[in-house]
């Protein structure tokens, strides 16, 4: 079981973007650990029950281990995070920032090591005001780097074999500039290739681990039932003898039933107060045609039309995922204002990739996800004040002044 924890350690460390070592405690490992797994959305509360010097747990570990696998795609993470990058590569990434599934309903669990339960709202302030000035520092020594880059690929413009890039990257410049760096490069390439070729390996035999972890899992829930079975005999809690061997298929039976009401009483509702609410707005259409016989009524009715179809349009792309969201590393590709030039740097190269996107793209696309950001803050901070106004109102011989 140690050498579960150091291994998962070592691996959820990679993942955050951590360094690791193995000077580290074995009960700090084991913290992380924890921590690290509530974060991405496990939810096996035995986990969590685990000592903290690692002295057993090894079938929960492995139970853990293979859920990264499946749910997180470990493994390819892993490959991702330690590419060698021969190019000048940025991160783009349009997508929502809405919380993943797995992670909604999770707090209950959460290990023994997070947060104390009252915390100074100052502390709360002084690690606001600690992560924004990261934040612009982050924000300014990016901005550095991308002046660094573009001097490069300007200076090295026209060099580069390869007529879609035009080009030299930093590794590629360094390489020129100290020959002797080359070696250094070919062992991480060989140690890549070696990385790749067991990766390959394990997509061959991962049938195999999968239909042993079913064998696990079943050997677990035959335990479980086991256990549960002989608590309900010796506790003689006088059940009937149909939940005696398998209570948790009642109670998931009970709860889906219960459940299935509770939808078709939904159901009946939302239905009663559709027809209440379409009853109630025909007869507003109607009040309010009969007061616009005008000739200026048709012109009304074709804005509120159209206002309503944009209304809808925006409703459907919320709802509706988008395929043109761009997510992942994007190569830096230094292109000519020239709509054409002989060396191949203007737009109008034929062999440009088309995974290519440009920056006045992502600049457009960010700049809708910030106008949609502001306009929920807004929003929020509206629904803020009306409640502190609420609360406001219920204190006695207490005047607010709003800001």
């Amino acid at each position: 079981s140690l050498d579960f924890w150091r291994l998962l350690y070592a691996l959820l460390k990679q993942i955050h973007g951590g360094k690791w070592t193995e000077c580290d405690a074995i009960d700090h490992q084991i913290r992380f650990v924890k921590s690290a797994l509530w974060y991405h959305g496990y939810g096996r509360p035995e986990l969590y029950r685990l000592p903290s010097d690692g002295s057993a747990g090894s079938r929960e570990l492995l139970l853990a281990f293979s859920w990264l696998l499946h749910r997180l795609s470990l493994l390819e993470q892993l490959l991702a995070r330690n590419r060698v990058k021969t190019g000048d590569e940025t991160s783009v990434c349009t997508c929502e920032d809405d919380l993943p599934k797995s992670q909604k309903g999770t707090t209950e669990i959460a290990p023994a090591c997070g947060l104390e339960d009252r915390i100074d709202v100052r502390y709360l302030q002084w690690l606001n005001g600690r992560l924004r000035f990261q934040w612009q520092s982050l924000h300014a020594q990016h901005q550095e780097q991308c002046k660094l880059l573009h001097k490069i690929h300007l200076f090295t413009s026209g060099s580069h074999t390869d007529q879609n890039l035009g080009h030299f990257s930093v590794t590629e410049t360094d390489l020129i500039r100290q020959p002797e760096n080359y070696k250094q490069l070919l062992q991480l390439l060989e140690s890549e290739t070696v990385q790749l070729e067991a990766f390959l390996e394990w997509k061959q035999l991962e049938p195999v681990y999968w239909q042993w972890m079913e064998t696990v899992l079943d050997n677990m829930a035959e335990e479980g039932r086991i256990c549960e079975s002989y608590d309900a005999h010796g506790e003689k809690s006088g059940l009937p003898k149909a939940t005696s061997c398998c209570p948790w298929a009642v109670s998931l039976t009970g709860q889906i039933d219960r459940l299935s009401r509770d939808l078709i009483t939904l159901h009946d509702q939302l239905h009663e107060l559709i027809t209440h609410r379409k009853a109630v707005w025909c007869e507003k259409v109607k009040t309010r045609e009969e007061k616009l016989q005008k000739e200026g009524f048709s012109a009304t009715a074709r804005k509120i039309q159209e206002s309503v179809e944009l209304k809808l349009l925006e409703l459907t792309d919320l709802c509706a995922p988008k395929k043109n969201k761009m997510h992942g590393l994007y190569r830096l590709v230094f292109r000519s204002k020239h709509p054409a030039s002989k060396t191949g740097f203007g737009r109008s190269v034929s062999k440009e990739p088309a995974a290519a996107v440009s920056a006045a793209e992502v600049i457009r696309e960010l700049q809708m996800r910030e106008a949609s950001l502001e306009r929920e803050l807004k929003q929020l901070r509206e629904e803020c004040r009306q409640r502190l106004d609420e609360i406001a109102e219920g204190l006695d011989g207490v005047i607010c002044v709003s800001p």
